[in-house]
């Protein structure tokens, strides 16, 4: 065989390689059908699809136990099925953060706490949160962008009904339930998070977990700091629940007005999408949501 020819036949080999690879690459993508509201409230879909290899979860705040006895109850609740879907993204290469937020210093000596504090720094294209609350920088609410949120949390949500629990620090680490894998990364920080990410050229962000009136919407790396960030930000609203409790306004039941904020944030931050996208099975639902 000539040398010409040789060329070509290697030129042709190579082609059909990245051609299997890109197909190969393409059957992995993330088929999310994100689910928005205009500023009317009316609801739209959009299919996407988004490379694992660019996208990251993070896990917001499922503890291993909670000052409202009825919220830790729904935390261990979900934190099965969450574990499976966070098991699925894992194995199609989707970079999983554990953010436990004051605890991480629990896994201060672990390979994956060290991960997200020895990430190169990277600059933000804006000025991070740094007004502190619950132990951590915080993202309030934008009353410009978007007004008030849609329930009463002022008396801190607890819906218990035979009596209210006392306000007090009762976790001390992630609830075991969900495992942390060798290649997971854990932080609570805002440019620990932006470090992560821009190491890993990641542009899309899936956040999950509690609480979404309060935590998921307002931590340094939760829902409200990675939109202003620029990244695509999508919430898995099955696998999420709030501090609500019925007795204040709207008068609705705890399940309803974790949706009222569902929509609010769909309305006004970013889309949602359910974890059957990612298992093909039936989305979750807590014991007794209708």
């Amino acid at each position: 065989m000539n040398s010409t020819r040789f060329a070509l036949v290697l030129i042709a080999v190579l082609l059909g390689g990245a051609f299997f690879l890109t197909a190969a690459d393409s059957t992995n993508l993330l088929k999310l059908n994100l689910r928005s509201r205009d500023k009317d409230g009316k609801e739209s879909v959009s299919v996407v699809e988004w490379n694992p290899k660019k996208t990251a979860v993070f896990i917001c705040d499922m503890w291993d136990d909670h000052w409202c006895r009825s919220a830790a109850r729904r935390v261990g609740e979900m934190a099965g099925p969450l574990d499976k879907v966070i098991g699925d993204l894992r194995e199609r290469g989707v970079m999983v953060v554990h953010a436990p937020s004051s605890v991480t210093s629990f896994y201060k000596n672990t390979t994956q706490r060290k991960r997200a504090i020895d990430a190169p720094f990277a600059r933000t294209p804006v000025e991070l949160s740094t007004s502190p609350r619950w132990g951590t920088a915080w993202c309030w609410t934008d009353g410009k962008r978007e007004g008030v949120l849609p329930i009463d949390d002022s008396d801190m949500g607890c819906d218990c009904t035979d009596r209210k629990c006392e306000i007090r620090e009762a976790w001390k680490r992630q609830i075991d339930t969900i495992r942390i894998a060798p290649e997971d990364a854990i932080t609570d920080n805002g440019q620990e998070a932006w470090n992560l990410l821009q190491a890993r050229g990641i542009e899309n962000v899936i956040l999950c977990g509690v609480h979404l009136n309060m935590c998921v919407l307002g931590r340094p790396f939760a829902i409200r700091q990675m939109v202003k960030l620029g990244k695509n930000v999508a919430l898995m609203r099955d696998m999420t629940d709030t501090m609500y409790n019925p007795e204040r306004p709207p008068g609705v039941n705890h399940f309803a007005g974790t949706e009222l904020v569902i929509g609010h944030v769909e309305k006004h931050w970013c889309p949602s999408f359910t974890s059957s996208d990612i298992t093909r099975k039936p989305a979750f639902r807590f014991r007794g949501q209708k």
